[in-house]
């Protein structure tokens, strides 16, 4: 004799319905199978919005391109507008240190490079912090170009 799996009562072999709550009696129904939806890499919307910051512009670059969430999407397109115009600052720095000679450690392109580099620090860890809170933190003048970038005027 078997019983029936969601009220319990007791049914008769073969019997493919329980006569008490009329739920399917047998074989037990599949697990549900989880689908990854297109245009998503299968990470939570959290972690891909930190990730989009761990490398900087590149991984930016890279959930761009893979991942279509608005959330993420956005984090994506702030981390290459963010880090991408500190790179080209810090480029820009460095040609100057290196065109002001042997003493380029105590010039004033050495202490902005410091503090470029100070910024580029503390944006990369709040960016990450916030992303993985599931915020939507804006840098300000950023934000306004990743949004265009995202393609998303909300989000």
């Amino acid at each position: 004799m078997a019983f029936c799996g969601k009220c319990g009562s007791a049914v008769t072999d073969g019997v493919p319905f329980c006569p008490q709550c009329g739920a399917a009696v047998g074989a037990a129904a599949p697990a549900p199978v989880a689908i990854t939806p297109v245009g998503t890499t299968g990470l939570q919307e959290n972690v891909a919005g930190l990730l989009c910051y761990v490398l900087g512009w590149l991984t930016g670059l890279i959930f761009l391109l893979i991942d279509k969430r608005p959330f993420v999407r956005f984090h994506a397109a702030q981390s290459i507008v963010v880090f991408g115009a500190l790179f080209v600052i810090r480029m820009i720095i460095s040609f100057g240190i290196l065109g002001s000679g042997f003493y380029a450690f105590l010039s004033l392109w050495s202490l902005i490079s410091m503090l470029v580099s100070l910024l580029t620090l503390v944006l990369w860890i709040v960016l990450m912090v916030q992303a993985y809170q599931g915020k939507m933190f804006e840098v300000p003048i950023a934000a306004g170009i990743a949004k265009s970038i995202a393609g998303s005027t909300s989000v």
